[in-house]
């Protein structure tokens, strides 16, 4: 059966952009070449998006039946640090092979500028045969999708969309303004992709700022998060950023020192970017910092200590573990001789260098009997006032407890 829609890549992009689509009545069809991954959706929520009609298919054939094919291929930075496109490129020869004439495409993984014009347009026109522009419209949209937001979704988040010609960003528009209240023009196609790339890397140094307050504010003996309070109630000129153990997500920071020579800037690369990410991944060898510190004015080494881990998710009741510093924080513990657990009410089973990291079935009995215990994420399902009375040592990297019951970063 023929569907309005395709969207190509069942990630944390992809699914969600399928549910909006069928709440809104648009035939969907989802295509990916492995099984749906997003961990944002419920099984119940899937099965209601097939109730409704939501295909979910391994048969490329089905992309040349669609009037609109979104592409939501996952990116990441590499070891090198350059955005890896080779999902992106995949999805685009799956494509490209059935693509018919009038057909909208529109990339919504993230991607620095140029990527829809240069890397993604020579794959769909080789493959295909046809102009883009011409015979089908070409768009980026960067998405704005916040996982676990429970105020702002795709219906009331405004959509910002640029197409390589005015025909192609109209097409754009009249498809997302079946899904959204406003949908924005962006110039063209770079500029649309330019705002994932400020949107993204204003995120990451407003953290990095916060975290290295963190560090001034614990050295001087400040309560940052007393200041964070205070200089939240400014009407203007300032907005509330909180520091942690490290910057998770699926959002990364992209410096163009690490774009393709075809993309790179004449001038000086995004110096604060840099930076800013030196900065935040820093952190979880300052937790441990703080970690170390605590056990030894308590007595106690790092060596054979107990120490449990709270919240191993990237983000607040989410089982999305995409960037999350947990890991690389564990792994220090370990090397550090500590005995590790963990408990997160989202992640049944987790593993640190391909071992099995013990589970506490008994949260505040676990907290009882570690010598310390850290919190890296808060779950709304810990009450932080109990666990601070239970817990031997209680460092907190999210200032979430109450103040003076806890360690805070």
């Amino acid at each position: 059966m023929p569907a309005d829609l395709a969207v190509i890549g069942l990630g944390h992009l992809g699914l969600p952009l399928a549910q909006a689509a069928v709440a809104a009545g648009i035939e969907t069809v989802g295509y990916d070449s492995g099984p749906a991954t997003d961990s944002t959706l419920t099984a119940a929520e899937i099965r209601r998006m097939s109730a409704a009609g939501f295909r979910i298919t391994t048969n490329p054939v089905e992309l040349g039946r669609v009037r609109t094919a979104v592409i939501c291929a996952p990116t990441q930075l590499g070891a090198d640090r350059a955005l890896d496109l080779s999902a992106v490129g995949e999805a685009g020869r799956t494509l490209a092979a059935r693509l018919r004439p009038h057909t909208t495409v529109i990339l919504e993984s993230a991607a620095h500028p140029g990527v829809t014009d240069e890397y993604l347009r020579p794959i769909l026109e080789e493959g295909s045969g046809l102009r883009a522009g011409r015979d089908f419209h070409l768009a980026y949209s960067p998405s704005r999708l916040d996982p676990g937001n429970r105020t702002h979704g795709i219906a009331n988040t405004p959509k910002v969309i640029g197409g390589l010609t005015p025909a192609c960003t109209e097409s754009a528009h009249a498809f997302y303004a079946r899904l959204t209240e406003k949908v924005v023009r962006a110039r063209g196609l770079r500029e649309a992709e330019t705002v994932q790339l400020l949107e993204t890397n204003y995120r990451h140094v407003n953290i990095a700022l916060m975290n290295e307050m963190a560090v001034l504010c614990h050295d001087l003996g400040v309560d940052l998060w007393d200041v964070i309070r205070c200089a939240e109630t400014k009407p203007y000129g300032f907005q509330a950023f909180r520091p942690g153990p490290g910057v998770g997500g699926h959002g990364v920071p992209l410096d163009p020192t690490y774009l393709p020579h075809t993309t790179r800037t004449p001038g000086h690369p995004l110096r604060m970017v840099g930076l800013a990410q030196e900065i935040n991944n820093r952190m979880p060898q300052y937790v441990i910092q703080r970690s170390a510190t605590l056990l030894n004015e308590h007595g106690k080494s790092a060596r054979g200590a107990r120490v449990l881990l709270l919240g191993v998710t990237y983000k607040q009741d989410l089982a999305d573990q995409e960037g999350s510093p947990a890991r690389e924080i564990a792994s220090r513990l370990i090397d550090l001789g500590a005995l590790i657990s963990y408990h997160d009410p989202y992640i049944t089973g987790w593993r640190v260098r391909d071992r099995p990291v013990p589970r506490a079935e008994s949260l505040y009995e676990a907290a009882a009997d570690a010598d310390l215990t850290i919190l890296l994420q808060h779950h709304r399902t810990y009450d932080l006032q109990g666990l601070a009375v239970k817990a031997q040592l209680l460092l907190d990297t999210r200032g979430a407890s109450p103040a003076g019951a806890a360690h805070r970063l």
